[in-house]
């Protein structure tokens, strides 16, 4: 039996520039100017980056000697995450004068479903408008939106029109906007991904749409099913205003190598206490304790434990992090640490599942957007 795309109004909403803009914001002797918001140390790395120093090919996740050298005149500022939080919850305050169907992604960025909507305004384009309207006026940043009949595509369509823009994709669009799309635009394809549909052809939506459900799974495997649709305009993932925690951890990176358990011990203690206070905060506990290493040859090691019972002090998950430091020698010199709790008390929720592909089919309604 034939199902039709299940037609929803989302938008999309992602800051610009985040948390650049607001150290531009509280410290106007930065407007205008390459900044860089992170550490500029061999070990740090570029949080994020403003537009002005994007221009230089300065990027997040950028370690901040390379983003130095493509930009002399970079300014970096220590991130304040407190300060970001705050003005997020300002941003979200503003989200839930809309629709309470809010999920948000991260400190800058959410979906919301308003189909219907607590304004009763049947134009999701002029809800989007005023949601970036009154946080320019609540806080003074720039927001850009995606706006379409799911998730994927309102995301993907947030980002034509950045800086301080929307995009709307109508129904009866979706499919032209997405067969003319450069597939590295598509979200969820990153760069390895990129120059994997590259050696298979794929170079647009269109080159995807025109490979068959049995080419992507057997080239791609589960994921080929994710992209047969996608390129189809359907996605079944709704607008979730409560995620359910997996897990919950902290870690540190050093600006020495550190090579005595001695020491790591007493940094270990630090993370403890902060993901004590992470899962006090969620009011969540688990049993699944892991310790993540990573070694100054940058190689990665995890050991984890599972416990008979709950656990949520600091006190019980440094005790058990010490057996875990001490499970094995150090191979060599530590940069980071982390401690992570898994397998946690909540209730695990369904994961939602595509239709198979052969149960929907392309349609092009209209629907006021």
């Amino acid at each position: 039996m034939e199902t039709p795309i299940p037609i929803r109004k989302i938008i999309h909403v992602d800051m610009d520039a985040f948390y650049a803009s607001v150290e531009q914001l509280d410290n106007p002797d930065l407007m205008g100017k390459p900044i860089a918001v992170g550490g500029s140390s061999k070990r740090g790395v570029v949080s994020a980056a403003s537009y002005e120093a994007r221009k230089f090919g300065v990027r997040s996740a950028m370690s901040g000697v390379l983003a130095r050298k493509l930009c002399d005149e970079l300014i970096f500022v220590r991130p304040r995450f407190e300060r970001y939080a705050e003005i997020s919850k300002m941003i979200r305050k503003i989200f839930f004068e809309f629709t309470d169907l809010v999920e948000p992604l991260s400190l800058d960025e959410a979906y919301l479903d308003v189909t219907e909507n607590k304004k009763g305004n049947p134009s999701a384009t002029l809800i989007a408008k005023e949601i970036r309207q009154k946080i320019k006026e609540k806080t003074g940043l720039n927001a850009s939106a995606g706006i379409s009949i799911n998730k994927f595509v309102a995301k993907v369509a947030s980002d034509i029109n950045k800086p301080n823009g929307q995009k709307t994709v109508p129904p009866e669009e979706v499919i032209s906007f997405l067969e003319t799309l450069d597939i590295k635009k598509f979200y969820g394809v990153g760069k390895v991904m990129k120059e994997r549909m590259y050696r298979h052809g794929i170079f647009t939506g269109k080159d995807l749409k025109e490979k068959s459900f049995e080419y992507l799974e057997e080239h791609f495997g589960k994921s080929g099913a994710y992209y047969y649709n996608i390129v189809r305009g359907i996605q079944h993932s709704k607008v979730k205003p409560e995620h359910t925690r997996k897990s919950l951890a902290a870690e540190r990176t050093f600006n020495e190598n550190i090579s005595s358990e001695v020491f790591m011990l007493e940094k270990l203690e630090n993370i403890a206490t902060e993901v004590a206070r992470r899962l006090q905060k969620s009011k969540v506990a688990g049993k699944t304790i892991t310790l993540k290493i990573k070694y100054s040859d940058f190689t990665l090691q995890t050991r984890s434990k599972t416990l008979p019972l709950y656990i949520s002090s600091k006190d019980l998950i440094l005790e058990n992090v010490k057996d875990l430091l001490f499970q094995e020698k150090m191979k060599d010199s530590v940069r980071l640490l982390g401690i992570s709790m898994s397998n946690l008390n909540n209730e695990a929720k369904k994961k939602e599942a595509n239709p198979p592909p052969e149960q929907s089919i392309d349609v092009q309604l209209k629907l006021d957007f």
